[in-house]
């Protein structure tokens, strides 16, 4: 079980009998660490075990790209209500942040990664969350595999070629089924979401997702001038 080792704004990651050497001093982890444990170097610097929580994974995973903010995998989940007990099938794991998230919701998850290193980096991500048990991760392309795959309760998709992937969603989706596709780009959500619509599945609508973060001061109050937030936009429909 990895935990993760805090001391004010310092994070490390670590197992069980590894140890941790920084210029705080060197810190063994105990076989039997437990989340909530207090651990103090040799110098006397005190650590505190916490367990990996969802925006830990975000922030520690090793990233083999742009991983998906914690934004877009809150209205996924949102949007499409997977729950504990679905059946999910992911395309596009690139570094698992996603398909972590719903393993720990507790769905079963079937992701597709085409790039075989990145899907390697994504099985080491999901065996460190602690769901390797919920996550699947496969080398290859979804779209070589449909004729395999069936009765998923949520679909989700980050690909260049997600709109072939929707076109096949009434047979790979279970009745009442739901669709989330992210794009990067407007022009990809159309071309998503008018395969959507030619595919007669229901409830069509595309989302841009932005955040802005409020400063507070002395002077007042008022969102953050640092950016507004954009990540992509999502696409979200249902299997009548």
């Amino acid at each position: 079980m990895t935990v993760l080792l805090v001391h004010g704004d310092r994070e490390y990651l670590r197992e069980p009998g590894e140890e941790l050497q920084t210029d705080l001093g060197v810190l063994d982890v105990p076989e039997d660490v437990e989340p909530g444990d207090t651990l103090e170097t040799h110098l006397g610097e005190e650590f505190t075990v916490r367990r990996l929580r969802g925006p830990d994974l975000f922030h520690h995973f090793e990233r083999t790209g742009a991983p998906m903010m914690p934004r877009d995998v809150g209205l996924i989940v949102g949007e499409t209500g997977v729950a504990a007990g679905d059946r999910v099938l992911d395309a596009g794991t690139g570094t698992g942040v996603l398909a972590a998230y719903l393993g720990r919701i507790g769905a079963d998850v079937v992701t597709y990664e085409q790039d075989a290193e990145f899907a390697d980096v994504a099985r080491d991500n999901v065996a460190m969350a602690n769901v390797a048990d919920a996550v699947d991760v496969r080398s290859g392309d979804v779209t070589e595999h449909f004729d395999d795959l069936s009765g998923f309760d949520v679909l989700t998709l980050d690909t260049q070629d997600a709109p072939a992937a929707v076109e096949r969603a009434p047979d790979l989706l279970a009745d009442g089924g739901s669709l989330g596709v992210y794009s990067p780009f407007v022009e990809d959500a159309r071309a998503v979401a008018e395969a959507a619509r030619e595919a007669d599945l229901a409830n069509v609508r595309t989302k841009e997702t932005i955040q802005r973060e409020m400063d507070f001061d002395d002077r007042g109050t008022r969102p953050s001038t640092a950016g507004v937030g954009h990540t992509g936009y999502l696409t979200f429909a249902r299997k009548v």
